[in-house]
Formats: structure tokens, sequence, C-alpha cells
């Protein structure tokens, strides 16, 4: 891998992780245009770094809503913050469960497969059209909507269906507050990032890997500040009700990338 690959992947890892467009996707659809087919096996740890640097980014545009959460867990007190971090552990575990039962079968739908991504990007698509003609509403998360969110964010491992854009449109549906549904989003997502990192990093595939320390480092920096802005951008978008752009992009490159791959 390149610097010049490792500064484009990073810059894409950093803006579709928040943006409402699929990360996941959008690292397949890079590789595949690169077509460096040692890309997909050696990114393995470029993946992880990247996928660090954006929950590093998450914690410190959200460092104080995080502080609460740890707060809230051992204030051992039924109070709002103790609420909010039960609410935040349960939007986490249909997508926890699906990631250790299933592993094994997710990997294979990381493999160029082009076709299942154009489709998830238009229903993708679909879903952000739906919440930004939604109604605008002040509507706190529930205990029963964040298990609701928890399975849109399972659903939404497979590639090309947007993980952030998932989330934000199926709280925005449940008539949960826009702003509110942004940044619930991001947060529910902090713990499973790193459970996944250090799971990888346990990996035994990575004893034997080679590291290129000055790309990860090129790609680490690329995707934590490419973060940073498109984190604050996205909470000003979803809560001025702009995810009509998204979808209109989603549904060009999903068309796009289904047509390619049936000629």
């Amino acid at each position: 891998m390149s610097i010049i690959e490792a500064i484009i992947l990073g810059i894409i890892q950093g803006l579709t992780e928040f943006l409402p467009v699929s990360s996941s996707g959008h690292l397949e659809l890079a590789k595949f245009i690169m077509g460096d087919e040692s890309l997909p096996k050696e990114s393995m740890m470029m993946t992880v770094v990247l996928h660090f640097a954006t929950a590093l980014s998450t914690v410190v545009i959200f460092r104080k809503e995080i502080t609460q959460i740890i707060k809230g867990l051992f204030a051992f007190k039924w109070n709002e913050e103790l609420k909010f971090s039960l609410k935040i552990i349960i939007s986490m575990l249909p997508a926890a469960i699906v990631g250790i039962l299933f592993n094994e079968e997710l990997e294979t739908f990381f493999s160029g497969k082009i076709l299942l991504v154009g489709v998830m990007l238009i229903l993708t698509g679909v879903l952000l059209l739906m919440a930004d003609r939604a109604k605008h509403t002040d509507k706190n998360v529930s205990f029963s909507s964040a298990l609701i969110i928890g399975i849109s964010q399972a659903i939404a491992i497979l590639p090309g269906l947007s993980r952030s854009g998932s989330t934000i449109s199926t709280s925005v549906l449940l008539g949960i507050d826009r702003e509110k549904s942004a940044r619930f989003s991001f947060l529910m997502v902090v713990p499973l990032i790193f459970g996944k990192i250090a799971k990888d990093l346990m990996s035994d595939e990575f004893v034997t890997t080679s590291l290129n320390y000055t790309n990860l480092s090129i790609g680490f920096i690329a995707a934590f500040l490419t973060g940073l802005v498109a984190c604050t951008w996205m909470i000003k978008l979803v809560k001025k009700s702009k995810l009509s752009y998204f979808s209109i992009y989603c549904f060009v490159i999903g068309t796009v990338a289904i047509v390619y791959t049936l000629l």
C-alpha cells in the first residue's frame, strides 16, 4: 500500500464514518477502483487503525457526553446519566451479538461484492429520504427505541448500508429529536469499535503481518482530522434536515456500482 492510498483510505474513512453514505461500502469501492488485489489483505491492520482514528475523533467531539456515560455507570443511582448509559448498552447488544455469532459469515460480504454495495447504498438513500421528510419533534431516546436503533445498527453491518444513516434515520422515524438522534448514533458505536479493535489486535493474523508504520500513521492522521470535521458537520446537517442531499448521492453511486457490475 502506497502513501497516497493510505491518505485516500484515511480521508474516505474519516468522511464516510460520520456522513450517512457507508464507510465500509466506500472502502470496498475504493479498493476495487485502486485495482490492487493485495490491498484488502494488507489493509486489515490499516482498517483497524482507521476505525480507531474515527472512534478517537468521536471521543474528542463527545468527550462531555462520554464522561457522563462513565459517571452514570459508576454512580449506582437511578438518574438520567445512568439511564442514558443503559440505553447505550442496550443499543450495542444486537450488533455485538451478530458480530460474535456470525463473524465468519460477515467477512464473506467484504470481498469485492460491488453489486451488494450498490443495492445497499440505494437502500440507504431510501432511508435517508424518508427520515428527511419526517416531522421535527423533541422526543428523547427511550429504552425500547434504543433497542430498535441497535437492531438497525446490526443490520447496517452489511457493506453499503450506512450505519450512521440507518441509525439516524431509524431514530428520526421513531420521532426522536434530530440532533439527539445524531449524537446517540455516534455515541452508541464507540464501545463497539473499541471492542472490535481489541478483538482484531488479539487475532493471530497480526502475528505475521509486516507493518508499514509510516502508512499506518499517515492513514490514522488523515482519518482522525477528517473525522473531526465530518462529525461536527453531520450533526448540523441532520438538525437542518439536509439528509436528502446524501440520499441523492447514495442513489447515484449505488446505481453506478450496480450498472458497472452488470455490464
